[in-house]
């Protein structure tokens, strides 16, 4: 099945999210219509008949066009693992997967059209580690991340890198270190704002280093990394899956990868460890999430399709060569991904309060 793009940034915040009814869900629709009419015309109405119409449409899904709604910019880390769950997902569920790009506010818009579509299972979220910082740096947050979404299952999770612009004059990161501690301010470093990956791990640089640099948010991390290999910013903490390309090519001069180990596709990279910043050590984990009432049925099919594109030779390779890997089956389950969440909102919360961060 193809896998079709449709980058609207600018959707409405609720109602870009739900889909026209098909031919074939309308027909179904229509069909269970008339099963309760018969029933209550034959006295068939009661506690017991209640849940039955909901269990044949998810047994019946999907019948037409998914879309998973990404919340940050097209050719971003986060748009690019989506991409490549979603064709085989599509495969495996037999109908078109649409990705659609809602960005603003750390990613917060696009989960809150989410929380509010229909539960049916049409309307997908793939989010990163800022699901659980959003509670924290969004006081007024319109969603409860625990409350208002049910979790399909663990993705991935992907390194971050320290990358600077090719002519910046450190060489390691113990030098880099120096320069950030000498020269404060002066560095600009650039994120894709408030509550994005970037910027959680720009606030832990600065926070292991005591250092306060000037913060450059951009609408995603795709601009930002273009603006970096073109000189125009200094700094920035970005995943693997943005990164590797322009490490290869040398666009960009790059430090160290912020996991206790080093990187396959990266092998020549030291960790943040081995460069005596051991505190340094975040991984961004990604998830698929639908809104709160989708039937269990709906999910578990969901969750099966995941696990089939984890475990699909060409994601494996392609997550690979971006320095990541596809989450084991144990993980990409709503159990895993639920205990993931809750302890990463536990976690981040302290950290962001003392930093005195905020989205509002």
């Amino acid at each position: 099945m193809p896998l079709h793009s449709s980058p609207l940034a600018t959707a409405p915040p609720v109602l870009a999210g739900r889909r026209p009814v098909g031919r074939r869900r309308l027909a179904g629709l229509a069909g269970l219509a008339m099963a309760s009419l018969t029933l209550a015309a034959c006295g068939g109405g009661g506690a017991g008949g209640g849940g039955g119409g909901g269990g044949e449409e998810a047994a019946a899904y999907p019948e037409d066009d998914i879309t998973f709604v990404v919340p940050f910019s097209a050719g971003g880390p986060t748009d690019t693992v989506t991409r490549l769950v979603a064709e085989p997902m599509s495969k495996e569920l037999g109908v078109p997967v649409v990705v659609q790009n809602v960005e603003g506010a750390g990613g917060t818009i696009a989960a809150g059209q989410v929380a509010n579509a229909e539960s049916d299972g049409y309307t997908v979220l793939m989010h990163h580690i800022g699901m659980s910082t959003a509670p924290s740096l969004y006081p007024d947050l319109a969603f409860d991340p625990l409350e208002d979404f049910k979790t399909v299952g663990l993705v991935t999770e992907v390194p971050m890198t320290i990358v600077a612009r090719k002519d910046l004059e450190p060489d390691t990161l113990e030098e880099l270190v120096t320069y950030l501690e000498e020269n404060g301010e002066e560095v600009t470093l650039a994120n894709a704002g408030v509550g994005a990956a970037s910027q959680l791990c720009g606030l832990l640089l600065q926070d292991a280093l005591d250092v306060k640099l000037t913060e450059v948010p951009y609408d995603g991390t795709g601009p930002a990394l273009t603006d970096l290999v073109g000189g125009q910013v200094d700094v920035m903490c970005d995943q693997t899956t943005n990164t590797t390309g322009q490490i290869g090519s040398g666009k960009v001069k790059a430090y160290a990868v912020t996991t206790p180990e080093r990187v396959e596709s990266l092998p020549d990279l030291p960790t943040t460890e081995e460069a005596g910043l051991a505190e340094l050590q975040v991984g961004v984990w990604h998830g698929l999430y639908v809104p709160a009432e989708t039937p269990d049925a709906v999910v578990e099919k969901l969750t099966d399709a995941l696990k089939v594109a984890l475990a699909d030779q060409n994601v494996v390779d392609q997550l690979a060569d971006l320095g990541a890997a596809p989450s084991s089956a144990e993980d990409a389950t709503p159990e895993a991904h639920t205990e993931q969440l809750s302890s990463q909102i536990d976690l981040w919360q302290p950290i962001i309060e003392e930093a005195g961060v905020s989205g509002s």
